[in-house]
């Protein structure tokens, strides 16, 4: 830069290395995008999009935590996965703890900037189904038989564990006929049954069920509709 006298040099010195050290570079561009946690029944997905400049044969690389640890752990199934998404059921696990994931993409110009999803706690941030429901008839009596929905978690004898056991719920029956609700019955979820009396003889009645955390209202979607005939 030769004629250019000394300020101006250091100037523009600086705007160069300004510009090489700040401009976004190809790898930023790669990085996913809204990196985030969905649950349903405490199975726990990693969730992410493609960034807009993505490219043919790029892959995915996950990384989890519990909030307050220093270190970070691959997620070892989700090592140069080609999907969206990551099970971390099984490593977040604890319905108390908080964690945190993060994932970056790599192509063949290399990794893309870690991305870290927000801060998930499964007993606040899961939603629940609603529970199936059987309905059995004897004359103007109608018992409900509730069966709560189950955590991909499985317990020592091999069977996934119900919610219940993770977390306190409410189970909400919605009596209707003719499209119109007749009654709101609710049990916690220790009861697995629920007896319905006084019902009219010869009538049709739909039932819909709801789950419902108490100490939040939070309400899962109803059910299918059930239905059964009084005699």
């Amino acid at each position: 830069m030769s004629g250019l006298s000394g300020p101006l040099v250091l100037v523009c010195w600086i705007t160069i290395l300004c510009w090489a050290d700040c401009s976004p570079s190809q790898q930023d561009d790669m990085a996913p995008l809204k990196v985030e946690f969905h649950s349903l029944d405490f199975r726990n997905i990693l969730h992410w999009k493609h960034p807009h400049m993505s490219a043919n044969g790029l892959k995915y690389f996950v990384q989890y935590k519990v909030y307050g640890d220093k270190e970070w752990t691959n997620c070892e199934h989700c090592q140069g996965t080609r999907m969206l998404q990551c099970d971390l059921s099984e490593v977040t696990s604890d319905p108390r703890e908080w964690y945190y994931a993060k994932v970056r993409s790599h192509s063949p110009k290399g990794p893309s900037l870690w991305v870290i999803s927000p801060r998930f706690h499964p007993q606040w941030d899961t939603s629940f189904s609603p529970p199936r429901i059987r309905p059995r008839v004897t004359g103007q009596v109608i018992s409900v038989q509730i069966r709560p929905p189950r955590s991909p978690l499985l317990g020592q004898n091999g069977n996934r564990i119900r919610v219940t056991k993770l977390q306190k719920l409410i189970f909400r029956i919605y009596l209707m006929h003719n499209d119109v609700e007749e009654e709101v019955l609710e049990t916690d979820s220790c009861s697995k049954e629920l007896v319905i009396q006084g019902l009219r003889p010869k009538t049709t009645y739909c039932l819909h069920a709801v789950s419902v955390i108490p100490l939040t209202g939070r309400k899962s979607l109803r059910s299918s509709s059930t239905c059964i005939r009084t005699h």
